[in-house]
């Protein structure tokens, strides 16, 4: 029996070695540094680099920002991600988009931002193709889409790499659960078509991938190429933030980009933590 624990006992170790050890030394070297208990200005304990945080808006307004680009991402993903896999899903299972579907997926980060600068920007294919058409006299009257107040490009380019995912997890699910089988039934007792998809499918399918759609938030969250090109210089996305702080040649802003580190960190463990303690109760269940 021992013989056979070896193994298991080793993969432990080895997952503590080379996943948490790393991470958890990451957080304490933060967190001392954010402290002044290490690094360039370690001059003893303090509290001052958190009280510059606390009192000023930038770490709070790049957080808010972070989450509105993230939910609104997630949102639009679903949204879209849930009208094709239902209504085009006898397309996804042969046929041209069931290839071109997997295309998007093959796309780095750093290619859909260049992408989606040069579709939205002022001087892109969309506002020449408006200007075309007579939609507008010159290309200053295209509305801003790229380093937007509101994060237009960003949202767009995220959800653009994001669709395609989802649109094939949802197909996968609604292959596997049955849903098909279930929606007859319930057209068999009576319920409506309507009914059927807000009682049967859509419940089921956004269930199913709830932990997906989590880590869909927290990626967008913690993005960094993709805000980095197509956003604006104030606010920052937390993770652009965070870098500036981190690398800018006045060491002084070093403990607050360990600050925003940390911050982000605390976001995610919550919101993972609350992920999976309903999966968790629900298994239970």
């Amino acid at each position: 029996m021992n013989s056979r624990s070896l193994p298991g006992k080793i993969g432990l170790v080895l997952f503590l070695i080379l996943a948490i050890f790393p991470i958890a030394f990451s957080i304490g070297y933060a967190a001392f540094y954010s402290l002044g208990l290490t690094g360039l200005l370690s001059d003893g304990f303090t509290w001052e680099h958190w009280s510059n945080v606390f009192s000023r808006r930038e770490v709070w307004g790049s957080l808010l920002l972070s989450a509105y680009i993230s939910a609104f991402t997630v949102l639009l993903t679903v949204g879209a991600a849930l009208y094709i896999s239902i209504r085009l899903r006898s397309h996804l299972s042969k046929g041209t988009l069931s290839y071109a579907i997997y295309l998007p997926l093959a796309i780095p980060a750093t290619v859909a931002a260049f992408l989606v600068f040069q579709l939205l920007s002022g001087a892109g294919f969309l506002s020449r193709i408006f200007m075309t058409l007579g939609l507008i006299d010159s290309i200053n009257q295209f509305p801003d889409l790229i380093n937007d107040a509101a994060g237009f490009g960003i949202i767009a380019a995220h959800t653009g790499l994001a669709v395609p995912f989802f649109t094939i997890l949802f197909y996968e699910i609604y292959t596997s659960e049955k849903i098909d089988a279930l929606s007859q039934l319930a057209h068999t007792l009576g319920a409506e078509s309507r009914s059927v998809l807000y009682r049967v499918t859509l419940p089921i399918l956004i269930k199913k991938s709830m932990m997906n759609i989590s880590l869909l938030f927290i990626i967008v969250m913690g993005s960094y190429e993709i805000p980095l090109l197509l956003g604006r210089q104030a606010p920052q996305m937390i993770s652009v933030l965070t870098m500036r702080k981190y690398e800018m040649f006045d060491i002084s802003e070093k403990p607050e980009a360990f600050i925003a580190a940390l911050l982000y960190t605390g976001i995610v463990l919550v919101l993972l933590t609350l992920v999976f303690r309903r999966s968790g109760a629900k298994h239970a269940i």
